[in-house]
């Protein structure tokens, strides 16, 4: 029997990673195109232009790709939950849109092009972000219904996915990384905010592509603390190219982090003390998988979260 080397498991897991990023990226431009479409109908004039240009971003999609792999890690196999990706990518989009804007962190380029406060205006910006939860709520229900799901099932959908995006995660995090602007943050404090602003929607991600493919509990808690793991080594990584990559190269203003005086894990811990962390939070993440649940496409994508170039 021909032995498989680590090199060999690294480069398959890396090759799923990249198929299922690319897949997601493609069904969920599709559906973010058609959701801005009835938008733009719905909203004649520069709202519904608005809401055309800010879902009309491009990303990279990590976090449908993570519904995706978590769906089918778990057993699921419908087209339908390419729904649940774009709820969630609609959901990070109304994040970058108030993100950005003047009384947030005030930059004027994402995913390389002007910002939508800055493309449109401040009031603009902000009615669009607000008015993108609703309709990601509504994409999550149909995405539901598509699944067969029961209506208690679909509740819990909903409830995760409001919860990663509200106070107790994406806003509370927000308002703690406002407040420590120019304040000296410990390692736990860091991890605390960027757990709430960053690894809330990540690790629901995981979770609805599990509760989507109706998962037994022990494998929604395991891709929950898997989620957990990679939304802070996501955060980490970012807070790396910040300091590290062009303007150019991320598609959006570097070297924030530091104008803003932001306490971040490459001024705690150094560069390569912030690379060693968030390896570390890699492993752990892919350690939370159950042997039922440990896919090459979830491992690999652990990696390429720590590895990306953008």
């Amino acid at each position: 029997m021909r032995r498989v080397t680590s090199s060999c498991v690294t480069s398959t897991s890396d090759a799923s990673a990249k198929a299922v990023l690319d897949e997601a990226r493609a069904v969920t431009e599709t559906r973010l195109r058609a959701i801005a479409a009835r938008l733009r109908q719905d909203h004649p004039g520069r709202l519904g232009e608005a809401f055309k240009y800010a879902l009309g971003t491009m990303g990279k999609r990590v976090r449908p790709a993570l519904v995706l792999a978590s769906y089918r890690a778990a057993g699921g196999s419908s087209p339908a939950i390419d729904g649940v990706g774009a709820a969630v990518e609609i959901v990070h989009t109304y994040s970058l849109v108030h993100d950005d804007l003047p009384c947030m962190d005030d930059d004027d380029q994402r995913r390389g092009r002007p910002t939508t406060h800055v493309r449109f205006d401040v009031e603009i910006a902000s009615l669009v972000g607000w008015l993108l939860v609703p309709v990601a709520v509504e994409q999550l229900m149909e995405a539901a219904l598509d699944l067969e799901m029961s209506t208690v099932d679909a509740g819990r959908m909903a409830v995760t996915l409001l919860e990663a995006g509200g106070i107790r995660g994406m806003i509370g995090g927000q308002w703690l990384d406002l407040e420590a602007e120019g304040q000296a943050r410990d390692l736990d404090g860091v991890m605390e905010i960027h757990r709430r602003k960053t690894g809330a929607l990540i690790q629901a991600s995981c979770v609805l592509g599990a509760l989507s493919a109706g998962a037994a509990e022990e494998e929604i808690t395991s891709l929950a603390g898997y989620g957990r793991e990679i939304g802070l080594a996501f955060q980490i990584a970012d807070d790396i190219l910040d300091a590290t990559a062009t303007t150019s190269q991320l598609g959006k203003t570097a070297g924030r982090d530091m104008a803003l005086a932001k306490s971040t894990y490459v001024g705690l811990l150094g560069v390569e003390g912030a690379r060693h962390e968030a390896e570390r939070r890699a492993e752990l993440a892919i350690g939370h998988l159950t042997p039922a649940l440990a896919s090459k496409t979830l491992t690999g994508l652990a990696r390429y979260i720590v590895s990306r170039s953008s």
